[in-house]
C-alpha cells in the first residue's frame, strides 16, 4: 500500500514575502496572478483564501516593504546626533539599497508604486500616506535642528524636508534606470552640499530660495 503524507503547510510568510518582490519589480497592474502564483507556488483558489484579493495583497506586501527594507533605509534618519548627519546617513543608506542585488528589485516599491499605472483608491491613498509619513519624519528632524540651533531660524523645515524627499525619490528612479551605488552616493553627496549653511557664517546659494 502507498502511504500518502500530509500535504506540505502552506508558508504564509514566504509566500508574501515572494509576493512582495513580484509587485515591487512589476507594479500592481502589470504584475499578474500568474506571475504572483508563480512565485508564491499556489494556484489562485489558494491566493484568494490567504489573501483576500490581488488587491489585499499589494496592501499587505506594501505594508511588509514598509516594515523591512523602508525601515531598514527611514531608520538611519535617526542617526547620528545631528539632523545633517541623519539625512546624510539616510541617502546613504538608499544608495547603498535602491540598485538591484540579487532577488532584490531596484528603486523604493512605495516611491515608484502607482507610478504611470491604474490601481485601486485603496492603493493610490495608502501609498501616499506612507510617503507623506517619511516627508513628516524628514520635517520632524529639520524642525527639531531649527530649534537647537544647528540650522538657522530663517530656515523653512517644510520646503528643505521636500527638497530631500524630492532627492529620495529621484534617485529611486535613477535606480530603476540602472544608476549604481557610486552614481547614487554622488546625488547624496551633493545633496547633502547644498545643507543651509548660514549658521557657519557662509554664503549658500542654494539655501536662499528655500529660506522663509
Amino acid at each position: 500500500m502507498v502511504s500518502i503524507g500530509r500535504p506540505r503547510a502552506f508558508d504564509r510568510e514566504a509566500a508574501l514575502q515572494a509576493a512582495m518582490l513580484v509587485f515591487w519589480r512589476k507594479g500592481f497592474a502589470s504584475a499578474s496572478m500568474t506571475d504572483l502564483c508563480d512565485a508564491m507556488g499556489i494556484r489562485s483558489p489558494s491566493l484568494y483564501a490567504a489573501f483576500g484579493s490581488k488587491e489585499a495583497l499589494y496592501l499587505e506586501a506594501a505594508r511588509r516593504y514598509a516594515d523591512t527594507v523602508g525601515a531598514a533605509v527611514w531608520g538611519c534618519l535617526l542617526n547620528g546626533d545631528s539632523a545633517r548627519a541623519g539625512i546624510e546617513s539616510l541617502l546613504m543608506a538608499a544608495a547603498k539599497s535602491l540598485p538591484e542585488c540579487g532577488e532584490m528589485p531596484a528603486g523604493c516599491m512605495v516611491a515608484l508604486a502607482t507610478v504611470g499605472e491604474a490601481c485601486p483608491d485603496a492603493i493610490i491613498s495608502t501609498m501616499k500616506a506612507i510617503r507623506a509619513d517619511c516627508l513628516a519624519r524628514l520635517q520632524s528632524r529639520l524642525s527639531d535642528a531649527v530649534a537647537s540651533g544647528e540650522l538657522p531660524s530663517s530656515t523653512d523645515p517644510v520646503r528643505w524636508s521636500r527638497f530631500y524627499m524630492g532627492v529620495y525619490l529621484g534617485m529611486s528612479v535613477q535606480a530603476r534606470d540602472g544608476a549604481s551605488f557610486a552614481d547614487l552616493a554622488a546625488i547624496a553627496g551633493v545633496a547633502i552640499a547644498a545643507w543651509p549653511v548660514a549658521c557657519v557664517g557662509k554664503t549658500d546659494k542654494i539655501s536662499a530660495p528655500l529660506a522663509k
